[in-house]
This record gives C-alpha cells, structure tokens and sequence, in this order.
C-alpha cells in the first residue's frame, strides 16, 4: 500500500476511534510500524508525530465562528462540543448546551493552543479548533500509557499507546501553606503543610470509588499516585493552582478517568505555576 493510502486508512481509524467512550485522540496509535532495528527516539518521535498530525486532521473540521458564551444553546455549541471531544478534551455531554463541563474542556484546549483561558468561544479558539496543536509532551521517552501533569498550564494528559487520550484542565497545589484542625481518628487534630504538588516521576497506587474522606476533605474517585496525592474529581477547579497538593479533576472526568488510569502507571509532574 502507498505512502498516502496508508495514511488516509490511517485517518478513517482514527475518525471511528475518537467517537468512542470519551472520545479520544486514540486511533493514531498504530500508526506506522518501524522495523526492529529503528532507535527508541525514532520511535518515539514517530508516535509525537502521528498524535500531532491526528490532532490537526481528526474529523476535518469547519468552524461556524459564532462568538459563543457561557449559556448559549444551539448547533453551533453542539460543533464545539463534538470537536472537543474528537480531539480528545472532555466537555461532557453534546447536547449543544454551553455549560460548567464545556467550559473546563474549552479552557483546556485554550491553554494547549497558548491562548488565555476565557469562557467566550471566538474567532481565535474556532480557528485553533480548525488546524489544532497537540499538547507539549513533557517526557519524551515515557512508557507509552502514563499521564503527564503540566503544573505551569495546569493541565493533565492521558496517554494510551502513546497517544493523548484525555486532556483535562486541573488545579494543583496552591504553594501556599496551610494549618487545617480536623476530627480525625476521633480527635480533634491539627494539620500543617505546605500545599504543593511535587514534581517528580511516580505510579498510580490505591484508588476508591465515590467520595473518600480525607482529614483535609472530601476527594471524590481518587487515584492516589504519591503518597497522600491523588488525582480527584472537585466540586471547585479553578483557573489557578487551590489545592492542599492534589491534582484536582473537572467532576465529569473523575467520573470517566479511571475507566482510562489502571494502578502501576507512570505519572509526570512537571513545571511551575507562575501566578
């Protein structure tokens, strides 16, 4: 098969793969085989490759350009949502309704295109939707499923097969310390920290389904990967770091991530919020 066929059989897999479940940048994964002989950088650079140009051709894609705010109702925000999702952001349901889990799937493909996170939907944000970057692969050479954690853009990315999956806006460690009492263990106790988010290279360990009570609060499907850190969904995810060192999910994608995130899989944290 020639050079453009088998790019074109690449781009009809990739179109059905993005419809499904969470709906993914997923079916660029396969994409060419190297032979055996090729280095893990050629192969790696080969993966960064394929994921760019699936994130630029998944479902070619026509913007309406109608300047959409937060509310609005209509076909032209069932486009957004449906480009959203194929590109692999996660804006909840597509019923062309502009809500709260719209707006962090949009905020997060704001940050990925280095445009200021805004609720408004204009002439910037639908032309990075027509020809969209993927998101900077912070470790090069990680294992092909791992998630990585941008702590400057304050966004997590799933990747399967090398492939981002889920792309997620988060809030991280607020860096500023802290002193919390709680009743813990039947005591009234008292808890100091530093509310970071440490950067380093780490695993998913435990994790809990629904609401886990932690003596700083309520994590909701935690997928703990240092120590007492986890990625968690929360009723609060704002646009700048406001956690005691969690990484803070969108409810919707705590809801779907660990469907995605299995236990013993490499987690990146990397950067700095610079507020």
């Amino acid at each position: 098969m020639g050079a453009r066929r088998q790019l074109a059989a690449a781009a009809l897999v990739t179109v059905g793969a993005v419809t499904l479940a969470v709906g993914g940048v997923a079916g660029a994964a396969q994409a060419r085989v190297l032979p055996a002989h090729a280095s893990t950088t050629a192969a790696h650079t080969e993966v960064a490759a394929s994921a760019a140009s699936t994130a630029r051709s998944a479902a070619r894609f026509t913007a309406p350009h109608k300047t959409l705010k937060l509310g609005a109702k209509g076909a032209a925000v069932l486009a957004l949502q449906t480009r959203l999702k194929a590109l692999g952001y996660v804006p909840g349901k597509t019923d062309g309704k502009y809500g709260g889990t719209t707006l962090t799937a949009v905020w997060a493909f704001q940050k990925v295109q280095g445009i200021a996170p805004t609720s408004t939907v204009a002439r910037r944000t639908w032309a990075a939707l027509e020809n969209p970057k993927a998101p900077a692969i912070l470790v090069p050479n990680g294992k092909p499923d791992r998630a990585e954690v941008n702590l400057t853009k304050q966004l997590m990315v799933l990747y399967l097969g090398g492939v981002p999956k889920l792309i997620t806006h988060i809030s991280s460690g607020s860096g500023i310390p802290y002193t919390e009492w709680a009743v813990w263990n039947g005591k009234r106790q008292q808890f100091t920290g530093d509310a970071r988010t440490p950067t380093g290279d780490f695993k998913t360990t435990w994790r809990k389904s629904g609401w886990h009570k932690s003596y700083l609060g309520q994590l909701y499907n935690p997928i703990f990967f240092n120590g007492g850190i986890a990625f968690h969904g929360a009723l609060s995810v704002p646009l700048y770091p406001a956690s005691h060192g969690c990484v803070r999910l969108p409810m919707h994608v705590a809801d779907i991530l660990p469907g995605l995130l299995g236990t013993g899989v490499p987690v990146h944290v990397r950067g700095k919020f610079v507020r």
